[in-house]
Order: structure tokens, then C-alpha cells, then sequence
């Protein structure tokens, strides 16, 4: 019998999120899934913009009401275009930090409280390029290296209470558009 029980995956429509899906549901555990898109396969699932952060903290309400208890947050979510900073479009460029970084805290922030009373686990998905620049992805490196930043000091602030553990993929084929808002979509390799 597992421990596992309510994990809440940002992304889990697509790519690494939905492979977080499928690894909780197969372990015995209770994946639900917050996307802009639905997951194309019958689990929890509500639907989000996490590049608004209230309504990231909504959804993540929502679900911990409809779920039940919480063993961990995965926070696969993850959208780039690349181009020089000159050629992204300053909305384009905001979104990307809003979804990968600020959606992120968001998400966790709201979990926290159900996170502390059951002693659970935070995974940041972060990325190669947020510990290394890449030319024509300022908005990507710089949300990938705020994640790594952010996760950093929640391993401090949480420690002995929350797990907390930054993933960092070190390459991902990916099939989703640019445009996508799920699992980070790339024209490029490194992850």
C-alpha cells in the first residue's frame, strides 16, 4: 500500500507533467492536473491560466477541496518562444516569466498549509538554461533561473517541515507547439 496520496501537477497535460500523471497514478496516488489544456486522459483536472497567479491560488484551493489530502506539488508547467529580447513582444516575454516563475510560487504558496500538515513534497521543475545562458532565451533563463533561486531558498525556509526538490531535466523531446502552456516547448535542445 502507498503513502501516496492527492499530488497536484502543473503541466500534467503534456510532456514531463504527464509523465508525473501517469508515475503518481501507477504508484498509487491521485494525480490532479492544472492546465490550460485538459489531459487527454480521465484524472483530475482544473483548468488554468497560470500566468495569473490568483487564479493559480484559486485552482489549487479548488482541488484540495475536491482531492483530499496533499503529499506534493510538481510544478511541470513550463512555455517559451524563443528570440532575442528585441524580437519577443514584451507581453510574450512577461508571460513566459509569469507562467514558468511567478505561476510556480503561486501554486506553491497556495499549497503550503496542506503541504505542512501532511508533511509533504514540493518538485520545481527548473532547467539546464537556469544555470546557463542561452542566446534568444532571455525570458527562459531568467524564469529557469528564478525557479532555481526560489527553490533554493524554500529548501532553507521549509526545511524539516516540506520536502523540496528541484528537478533540472537535462534535455526533453518535446511535441507541443511555442504557444503551448503546459510542459515547456522549445525549437532548441537544451532543456
Amino acid at each position: 500500500m502507498s503513502d501516496l496520496q492527492t499530488v497536484l501537477v502543473t503541466g500534467g497535460s503534456s510532456g514531463l507533467g504527464a509523465a508525473v500523471v501517469d508515475a503518481v497514478d501507477k504508484a498509487g496516488g491521485t494525480p490532479v492536473v492544472l492546465d490550460l489544456a485538459p489531459p487527454g486522459r480521465d484524472v483530475a483536472f482544473e483548468q488554468v491560466d497560470l500566468a495569473d497567479g490568483r487564479a493559480a491560488e484559486a485552482a489549487v484551493g479548488r482541488a484540495l477541496e475536491a482531492a483530499g489530502p496533499l503529499s506534493g506539488v510538481v510544478t511541470a508547467a513550463g512555455i517559451d518562444t524563443p528570440g532575442a529580447l528585441g524580437s519577443v513582444p514584451a507581453a510574450t516575454w512577461e508571460r513566459i516569466v509569469a507562467v514558468n516563475l511567478l505561476g510556480t510560487a503561486a501554486v506553491v504558496r497556495a499549497a503550503l498549509p496542506a503541504l505542512e500538515a501532511a508533511r509533504g513534497r514540493v518538485v520545481t521543475v527548473a532547467s539546464t538554461l537556469g544555470y546557463r545562458a542561452f542566446g534568444d532565451a532571455t525570458a527562459y533563463c531568467a524564469s529557469k533561473f528564478g525557479v532555481v533561486g526560489f527553490t533554493r531558498s524554500l529548501q532553507v525556509e521549509l526545511a524539516g517541515r516540506v520536502g523540496v526538490t528541484l528537478l533540472v531535466p537535462g534535455g526533453c523531446r518535446r511535441t507541443s507547439s511555442t504557444t503551448a502552456t503546459s510542459s515547456t516547448s522549445r525549437a532548441r535542445t537544451p532543456s
